[in-house]
């Protein structure tokens, strides 16, 4: 069984870091969020100090800010408090950039203080390999359009899961459509489009070069309501996140689903397809 949450790593002995505001953080500066549940990220992976789908980082890191704390931090400022912590380690690299404030949660902000960016660098990761087992459980991500921490739910569903001999868990909302999985989204295969489920899901920014690049490509797709019932009329499914363009997903509860290796081709040739931006 592959665990879903395990990705492949690339050890070296090269040294990560944790920086907050564009320099080393130190056990003060990092002691108040040890418990900071109101706050939102993204997940990149750097190559040669270089980023697929940068602009859709930065446009996530913006958006989510200005709905969460009604401002944001300057595209300009991320970037570069992003490349100092990547200049300060290896080429490559996966990396979280977090956005917070320093009113913390359970309080009423205060405008005139400015957004925190908590940046960190660990070794590069690609994703498990698959084929993956998922099961279904009723489910929806609360604000499920940002990409938010504290999320207990999507570990207490992971676990739940691989205890009951899956690899991890699909999400069902309250019509009964599937919508995402624990930490990827889902897309499927019919066997000449890609279909993306329709339902309130976080716009994955994989999705996002994937979807762009797919059609430059000329592959079709389409969002359409993607029920249980309906898979056993589907070509194929992966998921997909920062990690990776898909992982093959083989099972659904007890539907078993084909081998797609068209479908993966195509994701994958979309992924090569997006150019790396230098941060």
């Amino acid at each position: 069984m592959s665990t879903a949450v395990t990705p492949t790593q690339s050890a070296g002995t090269d040294s990560f870091v944790t920086h907050l505001n564009g320099r080393p953080a130190t056990a003060d500066d990092l002691a108040p969020l040890a418990f900071a549940g109101y706050a939102h990220f993204t997940a990149i992976q750097v190559r040669d100090r270089r980023v697929r789908g940068l602009d859709l980082h930065l446009a996530r890191l913006r958006s989510a800010s200005q709905e969460l704390f009604g401002r944001a931090l300057p595209d300009d400022a991320v970037r570069a408090r992003l490349r100092a912590a990547v200049d300060a380690g290896p080429a490559d690299v996966s990396l979280t950039a977090t956005v917070h404030s320093p009113a913390g949660e359970f309080t009423v902000d205060d405008p005139d203080l400015e957004l925190d960016l908590l940046v960190r660098t660990a070794p590069p990761a690609d994703g498990p390999r698959g084929p993956l087992a998922l099961t279904t459980v009723a489910y929806e991500r609360p604000v499920a359009a940002i990409k938010h921490v504290g999320e207990i739910a999507k570990t207490y569903h992971l676990r739940r899961a691989v205890a009951e001999g899956f690899d991890d868990a699909a999400f069902v909302d309250r019509h009964g459509r599937l919508s995402e999985a624990t930490i990827w989204n889902l897309a499927f295969w019919d066997g000449e489009a890609v279909v993306w489920p329709r339902a309130d899901v976080l716009r994955g920014t994989m999705m996002s070069v994937v979807g762009r690049q797919l059609d430059g490509l000329g592959v079709p797709q389409r969002v359409e309501d993607v029920t249980p019932a309906d898979l056993p009329a589907l070509s194929g499914a992966v998921v997909l996140n920062s990690w990776t363009p898909g992982v093959p997903v083989h099972r659904i509860d007890d539907v078993t689903l084909p081998e797609a290796p068209r479908f993966l081709d195509a994701l994958r040739r979309a992924h090569a397809a997006e150019p790396l931006t230098a941060l």
